[in-house]
């Protein structure tokens, strides 16, 4: 059965539907505002991993606790993606994406009024609200734009805005914070919504779905996703450890009890009619543990590099460019090869690369030089790059059209939860004293390799499903 991709589907369903793309010009002018859009949400997103050592010190907090400036925006955003990508169906994928844009501007500028870590933290959870509803809908909007037989290297032109928008957010990070007051930061990426809002007229029409909003099903999707997050955010303080646990038992009954319930619906919220679909769910759960793996590492370098190794803050910038610029040429080819080679042939090898760097960098000496880092991150982005677009093309080359939306939706989650619990594992380590040694690289290594193991526990799968059904199909 033809899905658009090289590895097969898993059980048989109907391939995905045809998709012509948008015409030209107006394709070109939709990815500008699609990539001015991402931009923003990328760098927003990162820039702030470089300023927390400095907003320890200038606020006064604890290094475990100000990780909770990431944690918050991850936690907000991972929280609403699920139910606002069902929203973005009903009132349209563009006037959803839009809206964001506008709730993140408006956040921005209250930004120039932050001065306590409680009004970041609120500011803050208002930017990602925004950026949530952006993100939720943002494959569905790349998905519609490209032709079903480029969607691979639309995913990698995506990829190159992630990564040079991810390596521009560090280096700018580092040089705000050391020449302009850490307000700054967070308002910086803000010109970037504006010029994609003028652009949005070109992104595709919206298109409305008749059906009542399930306001249950969303409000109940977000408090779990909460529950999960912020239980392994409140064990990283010592004095709320067993609340923090209590939380997570919480948040997982809650995962157990929603799953019941959107099993049972035509339409869930959570889409566990895709996520049954092993060539999505395995897809799904190996990117939560790359994000995972790959988060720790981001979260917890500058904090070895300035606090262990006696790094400044602009330096520590720079001496993080080489992850994303090598993603930033690794991501194009990869996605251009997801058009035509099996995601996990491109995903396993990539993963085993990323993995021997990560294992170079956890042996790094304390007294290492530049060159000495730059080219152990530069291996291990390099392996994460032929594992990431390729995975994200197979899963939402098998959804169907009209489950873009929800097929987007599960690969942001995916994002955000490992990146989410990255940030909060991290500072659960800095919280015992283990964060600035070795210990967050293993962490790192471990996910790497469930990763590895998912992806070739769907190859096996998908391929044996493929095979179960040619022989039912072969005439007696």
């Amino acid at each position: 059965m033809n899905t658009g991709s090289p590895e097969p589907e898993a059980d048989g369903s109907a391939a995905p539907d045809g998709n012509a793309g948008l015409p030209m010009p107006r394709r070109f002018y939709a990815i500008a505002a699609i990539s001015f859009g991402l931009s923003l949400l990328v760098i927003d997103g990162q820039i702030a991993n470089v300023a927390l050592p400095t907003l320890s010190r200038e606020l006064g907090i604890a290094e475990g606790a100000i990780t909770s400036v990431v944690t918050i925006y991850q936690l907000v955003m991972v929280m609403g993606l699920l139910p606002l990508a069902s929203l973005g169906d009903r009132i349209g994928h563009r006037k959803l994406y839009q809206i964001g844009q506008l709730v993140f501007c408006v956040a921005s500028a209250l930004c120039f009024f932050v001065d306590s870590f409680a009004t970041l933290l609120i500011v803050r959870a208002i930017q990602a609200f925004g950026a949530s509803m952006a993100m939720a809908v943002n494959v569905a909007l790349v998905r519609a734009i490209y032709p079903e037989k480029s969607l691979g290297a639309g995913l990698g032109f995506n990829s190159i805005v992630v990564a040079s928008s991810a390596a521009l957010a560090p280096t700018l990070g580092g040089y705000i914070i050391a020449n302009f007051p850490w307000q700054s930061v967070f308002y910086v990426a803000a010109p970037l919504a504006v010029i994609s809002l003028l652009l949005g007229r070109a992104l595709p029409d919206p298109q409305p779905r008749e059906g009542k909003t399930d306001w249950t099903g969303g409000l109940w999707s977000a408090l779990t996703m909460a529950l999960l997050i912020g239980g392994l955010q409140l064990a990283s303080h010592e004095s709320m450890r067993t609340v923090g646990i209590a939380t997570i038992i919480a948040g997982g009954v809650s995962a157990w009890l929603l799953v019941r319930r959107e099993s049972k619906r035509d339409r869930p919220i959570v889409p566990v009619d895709l996520l049954k679909m092993p060539v999505i769910g395995l897809s799904a759960l190996a990117a939560v543990a790359v994000f995972l793996s790959a988060g720790a590492l981001m979260i917890s370098l500058p904090f070895r590099l300035e606090q262990g190794m006696g790094y400044s803050p602009d330096q520590v910038g720079l001496l993080l460019l080489p992850f994303p610029l090598t993603l930033l040429f690794v991501s194009p080819t990869a996605g251009w090869l997801s058009d035509r080679v099996a995601a996990s042939k491109l995903g396993v090898p990539g993963l085993i690369v990323a993995i021997i760097g990560l294992v170079l960098l956890a042996i790094l000496p304390n007294d290492a030089g530049p060159w000495n880092i730059a080219w152990r991150l530069s291996i291990t982005a390099m392996g994460f790059g032929f594992f990431l677009a390729p995975n994200s093309r197979l899963a939402i080359g098998n959804a169907p059209m009209s489950r873009s939306a929800a097929a987007g939706g599960i690969l942001s989650t995916s994002r955000l939860l490992g990146q989410a619990t990255a940030a909060a594992v991290v500072g659960l380590l800095l919280g015992l004293g283990l964060g600035l040694g070795p210990v967050p690289f293993y962490v790192s290594i471990g996910f790497a390799i469930l990763a590895a193991a998912c992806t070739m526990f769907r190859f096996n799968t998908v391929t044996a499903a493929q095979a179960r059904q040619s022989e039912a199909n072969v005439p007696l």
